[in-house]
């Protein structure tokens, strides 16, 4: 038996570096995850279910609630900074993503780039993008670090 401690791994080195380009974060979408999300937010809207209703209000097909992508969003936020503090977290919702009833659904893409990183906070751009199209505008997150 070892009269010393074992060595303890000090922790990697934080990625919010001012510059840095985060890892993309994909997140698969199908209408079931749709239907879930409906039921644990509250909004029915048929929008986000019906082909027929989104088709007759002039969207393309059933959309993805725009909370639900600005989520994914945050999804991301959390992995890169190891979930911390959200201090601001904001988007313009641009672009619907249109979720086909198929069994692959669509990806949703999150990017992330670390603009400032000061007094404790550190400030990220975010591009999210479904099948190339940006999907929400200017979006950004602030954290504690």
């Amino acid at each position: 038996m070892s009269d010393t401690a074992p060595a303890v791994p000090s922790p990697p080195a934080s990625p919010l570096a001012v510059g840095a380009e985060l890892p993309v974060q994909r997140y698969p979408l199908t209408r079931a995850d749709l239907v879930r999300y409906a039921g644990a937010s509250g909004d029915r809207n048929p929008i986000h279910w019906s082909e027929r209703t989104a088709l007759a209000v002039g969207l393309p097909g059933v959309i993805a609630h725009g909370m639900l992508t600005l989520a994914l969003a945050a999804r991301a936020v959390a992995t890169w900074t190891r979930d911390a503090e959200v201090l601001e977290l904001g988007s313009k919702f641009t672009a619907p993503v249109v979720v086909p009833d198929d069994d692959e659904g669509v990806v949703v893409e999150v990017r992330g780039f670390v603009k400032d990183v000061a007094e404790g906070r550190a400030s990220l751009a975010l591009e999210v993008t479904c099948g190339g199209q940006k999907v929400l505008g200017q979006p950004k997150a602030v954290v504690r670090v």
